[in-house]
């Protein structure tokens, strides 16, 4: 087999795609030696958070009794919660398991709703019993109300760092941040935000999805890159964005911006200078620009600030629970959008036509269909509009996510959030000190991922003569391909996120530390090899 004519054609193929070759291959190596296959190419996490699985768990012993009161049938069968003098059940419920896993988190959250939003006792609990045993559709069906309380006060702390604009956001609560990706592509192009053809910003490196879908037969965005190519003066990436490319977005031919914010990869947070340059061109330049930011993993940055907080009008926010809380499986994520922005405000300023034409889609709906804010209309849209009335998040995932949210907000001295950080700092080092990298300290990096462009590294240990023989003779796949036959470990193409197209990206979240000091070593062996092959060429 053509070995470089084959991995040229999988640069085609998208990096999560091309996993899977890559486990074959690792797995095949496995049959050969007693090395044990090591993925680091997908970011699912390998910790999950206890406490608020532990209350979530002991809420639905409660909701269970709550139903067997109602009904308790020696077949199996019971009733449903009823709302009359519930709270005062939980309450005693809480003490009689005042020592159980899980007590402490439920009281806590109660108590903070009851005095922090003045919450109606037996509504709460009513809310919480029915949403753990799952015994109705969502209503609403955009979000449960207790739960939309405190994931707006969780958005506050976490996406905002505690200064949130004025005003409210509204939220919409998906499966997981995969479906809010499909519903707001399709909502934005149902209600004539984003036509076919029309321009869209979208900031590389990027998690592939953002790159894909503009180009989908159904959408077509004439889609530019910004590219966070900015580096040292020593040669080394920033993962930082010039001005000039920023500048781009002055353009109004650019109706939006897609933003992953910490990258995903190389997992750099945004600087706030460049923050301030788009916050700045949006108020003077552009004002209609909508910003579509997916914010997963903004709890590993301190002080985090998103594009909600900076643009609240304009912004469109994905936040998803799983990345942080170890809750991939529990598929919660939320969409946020102020009450006051620009996509309701540009539907009212569509010409007749189209206004009449979604008038006609959601007037089964209401007798106002005009009167429909955007995420109303994505909860619809993500339902064909014609099964609305059973529209909505899962109630039992809706109440994980609540308790998700309150536990970040109880965790007033945020251990949790330090001792994630900890966790990937320590796996981060693991993986760069044994390739004999240099690791440049950055406030702004994250470190959920890592991305190494191999062609820096080739260039400051052996050359500029050495980088030119490793473009002339190999794929910029052949590193990954190696990595996978000779080593068993599993890492993706940078080049497949559009980052550089020798970078690689290893996932710092889903293997253990000792495990990065072994995929450091390979990686440096790999360089080495290469170095070691283009010198007997020099010999000749």
């Amino acid at each position: 087999m053509d070995t470089k004519n084959f991995e040229k054609k999988m640069e085609t193929i998208s990096p999560f795609e091309l996993k899977n070759q890559l486990i074959d291959m690792a797995d095949e190596s496995l049959k050969k030696t007693a090395r044990t296959m090591l993925n680091a190419g997908r970011g699912n996490p390998n910790w999950i958070a206890t406490t608020p699985r532990e209350a979530f768990f002991l809420l639905g012993q409660f909701g269970l009794e709550e139903c067997r009161r109602v009904m308790n049938l020696p077949e199996g069968i019971a009733g449903i919660p009823q709302k009359e003098g519930i709270a005062s059940r939980f309450e005693a419920f809480l003490k009689k398991n005042n020592a159980a896993h899980g007590t402490k988190l439920l009281e806590q959250t109660y108590n903070y709703l009851l005095m922090q939003h003045a919450a109606d006792p037996d509504s709460l609990v009513h809310e919480w019993a029915e949403a753990v045993i799952g015994d109705q559709y969502p209503v609403p069906d955009r979000i449960l109300h207790f739960t939309e309380i405190l994931v707006q006060d969780y958005l506050s702390q976490e996406m905002c760092d505690n200064r949130p604009p004025r005003g409210t956001f509204d939220l919409f609560a998906t499966e997981g941040g995969t479906a809010a990706m499909c519903y707001l592509f399709d909502s934005l192009q149902e209600n004539f935000l984003l036509d076919k053809g029309d321009g869209i910003a979208l900031m590389v490196p990027a998690f592939t999805p953002y790159i894909e879908i503009p180009q989908l037969s159904r959408y077509q965005f004439n889609m530019i890159e910004l590219h966070a190519d900015r580096m040292t003066d020593d040669g080394f990436h920033l993962w930082q964005y010039n001005d000039k490319d920023i500048d781009r977005l002055k353009d109004s031919a650019i109706k939006a911006l897609f933003v992953t914010n910490p990258s995903n990869p190389p997992s750099y947070a945004l600087s706030p200078e460049t923050m301030a340059r788009i916050v700045d061109i949006v108020k003077n330049d552009n004002p209609n620009l909508m910003v579509i930011t997916d914010d997963v993993y903004g709890t590993f940055s301190p002080h985090f600030r998103s594009f909600m907080a900076e643009l609240p009008h304009n912004t469109l926010c994905v936040y998803s629970f799983s990345k942080y809380f170890g809750a991939t499986g529990w598929r919660d994520a939320v969409i946020a959008l102020h009450e006051d922005n620009i996509y309701d405000k540009q539907i009212a300023r569509l010409p007749e036509d189209k206004r009449n034409a979604l008038n006609r889609r959601y007037s089964s709906l209401t007798l106002h269909p005009e009167k429909m804010k955007f995420i109303d209309r994505m909860v619809a849209d993500s339902r064909q509009v014609a099964l609305n009335h059973t529209a909505g998040l899962s109630l039992p995932q809706q109440m994980q996510m609540s308790l998700f949210a309150s536990f970040a907000l109880l965790d007033k001295e945020n251990k949790y959030k330090l001792k994630m950080m900890e966790i990937i700092e320590k796996r981060l080092h693991a993986l760069w000190d044994n390739t004999g990298f240099t690791l440049i300290k950055d406030p702004l990096r994250v470190g959920y991922y890592t991305e190494i462009d191999m062609l820096v590294w080739a260039k400051k240990f052996y050359g500029d003569d050495f980088v030119e023989y490793l473009k002339r003779t190999y794929s910029p796949l052949n590193v990954v391909f190696r990595l996978a036959k000779e080593t068993s470990l599993v890492l993706l193409n940078g080049g497949g996120f559009d980052g550089p197209e020798w970078s690689i990206r290893a996932s710092l979240a889903n293997l253990n530390e000792k495990d990065y000091v072994v995929i450091g070593q390979g990686i440096k062996r790999i360089l080495d090899e290469y170095a070691k092959a283009w010198k007997k060429t020099t010999e000749k």
